[in-house]
């Protein structure tokens, strides 16, 4: 599992454990979250996230 940092302002995407509040089940990869999405935080675009670490 990996964890993804928005470039822009910090938020953490951590695919243990999802973001269920947005629609996005614990466990999901990130390649796996659909294109579309975007920072709950800032609105980034999935390609401005830097994975961060890998557990």
């Amino acid at each position: 599992m990996k964890i993804w940092q928005c470039s822009i302002c910090g938020f953490t995407y951590d695919e243990a454990l999802g973001l269920p509040e947005e629609g996005v089940a614990p466990g999901t990869r990130w390649e796996d979250v659909p294109a579309s999405w975007s920072c709950p935080e800032c609105g980034a675009t999935k390609s401005e996230f830097d994975m961060v670490e890998q557990r």
